[in-house]
């Protein structure tokens, strides 16, 4: 259905230049201030729907517009709230699988649903309302989001046509794209990437909240699984399906994802997971890389080289690079499309296969059909599998706080692609496909800029529950690029520290020794729901000490008189009231929680040793800390 035609107001062409690089941030201050209204903001997207969507490059990333958008704004300026909703006045895109209880039609870009309308919004879609935000219209995907589809490029469907790359809008002769947008949410990601809406809503099972995402040059949010609802999602694999966020910037995701996130009683896979907040990014957060001989790019050099500079990036920025083994990853991902995953596809349109099978995308019909044939002998073994898999996941996430990967390891053309479309399909999804079936959370951030004029972006990855210490690197590592917002060729805006703080009935805990991240009891801190906020050392006020006959090895703190100790490295964790009370109880002696100091000055609880149990010990104060004293005793004698 074409983008209905828009007539702009005088006052809103005073801020079509604006909203082409404004962030949840400007917008909001724009609105506070009564620089602009709701209304006037609306009608500045929707010029731009007008120019870049239908004509133009024709983008044919917003499906439709939402006639009931221009009614919602102008009753929110005429309210005049003297306290703003988090997402007051802002223009949101929705990708079209997920359910709106309005004048607008949830039909997940087939035309079998041509027409279908929903009895009532989906829980996101609610609580976006609820947060004050304006559903501009929906975004057009990948039909039924079925990135298996392989004859066709990602972000076309039988409704909405082909969505079309911001960075590659020009059609071949048989009218179709020289690169695709990425998929299944290829509206919403080109829409934010083109300065059509500020922020999308799109969905993600494999892989479709971060690819499109890597693609446009702009950051995909894919949460944790059960943080957001999927009630009223068309879904694809529903015990894997994630409601994703696409936005310029990490804030921006992370605005929305706090109006958004929760547990939903009408979602039978919610879970209730802790938000946390984002902080600054944690000098010394340890990352994790594919060992050489598991970085795979397919002899695309350019790819290779992007991903070595993202590397250095972060490492400059402060982070630890730690080489890990990601083959078990690489064997989850072949279980989600060679195992009976594919079966919850077939379960979500059975019906409709044996009603109407012809309304259904040839293609689309003949890769959900294959569904039906996994046994439960099948089954059962794949579940199998799977936790042997989630075990090794576990061991490696003691060592490390967050995956760095590339978000997609090349940029094929899509004549390429339709040449060889199992095999080069099978391959965009090799950083993508394992991550929903292992339970982590990601963050798709803009890296650098490909010497073929294609963005390329990588993506941390982290055990479900840890979203905000995504955030709080990825914010600064895109904020390090220097890239320009999305496809618009216009700067970022500056970012704003945020100071590392607990948050609601957080407390904060600094760790010493054997709960430092990749220490062998580190996992005690994340099985109770710990986020790292920050490593730092303490006040020159205290001296530590190796302790003998403890198993792992351990260290003690031990307060000394001022000027009389040194400053040792700790790094500080933020844990809920009720884990902080299980975790101080299971502490064993000599070993206690007390007050430190740190060097600037905050003091917060953390470990200290006993007096008389440092009596012999060895004083390794000289080495600043712990992880460099067993790096030391660790090392060859010269």
């Amino acid at each position: 259905m074409p983008v209905p035609a828009v007539t702009v107001p005088a006052v809103a062409m005073e801020v079509c230049v604006f909203v082409e690089n404004a962030t949840i941030c400007d917008l909001q201050e724009v609105l506070a201030t009564g620089s602009s209204t709701a209304t006037a903001l609306l009608h500045a997207y929707l010029a731009r729907i007008e120019a870049y969507d239908r004509a133009g490059p024709r983008l044919s990333a917003v499906r439709e517009v939402n006639r009931d958008a221009l009614t919602i704004a102008a009753a929110l300026d005429a309210k005049k709230p003297a306290r703003r909703r988090p997402l007051e006045g802002i223009p949101i895109l929705i990708k079209d699988n997920i359910a709106t209880a309005d004048q607008q039609h949830t039909t997940a870009g087939s035309l079998a649903l041509e027409g279908a309308r929903a009895r009532q919004d989906a829980t996101v879609v609610k609580l976006l309302r609820q947060a004050g935000a304006v559903i501009l219209g929906k975004a057009n995907l990948t039909e039924f989001a079925n990135i298996l589809a392989i004859d066709m490029p990602a972000g076309y469907s039988s409704l909405g046509g082909q969505v079309r790359n911001p960075y590659a809008p020009a059609l071949d002769a048989k009218g179709i794209p020289t690169v695709p947008p990425g998929g299944s949410s290829s509206g919403s990601a080109v829409a934010v990437a083109a300065g059509l809406v500020p922020l999308a809503l799109g969905t993600d099972t494999a892989g479709s909240g971060r690819v499109p995402a890597g693609l446009n040059n702009i950051v995909g949010l894919k949460p944790s699984l059960g943080l957001i609802s999927t009630a009223g999602v068309v879904p694809a694999c529903r015990s894997l399906d994630c409601v994703s966020i696409f936005g310029l910037t990490t804030d921006d995701c992370w605005t929305a994802l706090t109006a958004i996130a929760g547990p939903d009683a009408a979602d039978p896979y919610s879970r209730t997971r802790p938000l946390g907040a984002v902080g600054s990014f944690s000098n010394g957060v340890r990352l994790g890389v594919p060992i050489a001989g598991q970085r795979v790019f397919f002899g695309d050099r350019a790819a290779a080289c992007a991903y070595d500079q993202a590397i250095a990036r972060a490492a400059a920025l402060g982070a630890q690079i730690v080489e890990v083994d990601i083959e078990p990853f690489y064997e989850a991902a072949r279980l989600l499309y060679e195992g009976p995953w594919v079966a919850e596809r077939y379960i979500v349109l059975k019906s409709l296969l044996a009603s109407s099978p012809g309304s259904i995308y040839p293609v689309t019909r003949d890769i959900i059909v294959k569904g039906a044939r996994p046994s439960a002998v099948d089954t059962f073994a794949a579940f199998y599998e799977l936790e042997e898999l989630r075990r090794v996941r576990d061991a490696v996430f003691q060592t490390i706080a967050a995956l760095l990967l590339p978000t997609a390891p090349t940029v094929y053309t899509v004549e390429q692609v339709l040449a060889d479309p199992i095999q080069l399909n099978s391959r965009l999804g090799t950083y993508t496909n394992f991550v929903n079936l292992l339970d982590l959370c990601g963050l798709a951030l803009p890296s650098s800029m490909r010497p073929d004029g294609m963005p390329f972006g990588v993506t941390l990855l982290a055990p479900g529950g840890h979203d905000a210490l995504l955030g709080s690197i990825g914010r600064a590592f895109h904020a390090d690029t220097g890239l320009p917002l999305g496809a618009l060729g216009l700067p970022q805006p500056p970012l704003i520290a945020i100071a590392p703080a607990p948050v609601a009935d957080e407390i904060a805990i600094a760790v010493v020794g054997a709960h430092l991240s990749g220490m062998p009891l580190n996992g005690e801190l994340k099985a109770l729901g710990a986020r790292l906020l920050e490593a730092t050392s303490t006040a020159p006020d205290y001296r530590l000490y190796a302790l003998s006959g403890s198993n792992p090895p351990k260290p003690g703190l031990l307060r000394v008189a001022s000027g009389k100790g040194s400053a040792v490295a700790v790094e500080i964790w933020a844990m809920r009231a009720e884990g902080f009370g299980r975790f101080v109880a299971a502490i064993p002696s000599p070993l206690s929680i007390g007050t430190l100091r740190l060097t600037d000055g905050r003091t917060v609880k953390g470990f200290l040793v006993e007096a008389d149990a440092v009596a012999g010990a060895s004083d390794i104060s000289s080495y600043g800390g712990w992880r460099n004293y067993l790096a030391q005793a660790k090392a060859p004698a010269a």
